[in-house]
């Protein structure tokens, strides 16, 4: 797998922290997720947060959504 830092993603550390700022468990985060359509389990949002697993594009727009994270203004900056 590629690695950037050797992390598997660049987004896991900001979604901790959004997840923490909330007060919500993994499993919260999880269950509001699935109301897009996107099954994650809470050992996958650890791994997520953690930088161990690959982030997929529609999992992100559903974990920006659910964590109120701005994708322009948050995530743009850390792939720029």
């Amino acid at each position: 797998m590629k690695k950037y830092e050797n992390k598997a993603n660049v987004i896991g550390q900001l979604l901790h922290e959004h997840r923490e700022q909330k007060g919500f468990s993994k499993e919260e985060v999880c269950r509001k997720v699935q109301l897009h359509g996107v099954y994650i389990h809470r050992v996958e949002l650890y791994r997520m947060e953690k930088g161990l697993s690959i982030v997929k594009d529609f999992e992100l727009i559903a974990l920006c959504d659910v964590l109120d994270i701005d994708y322009n203004k948050e995530v743009r900056k850390l792939i720029e």
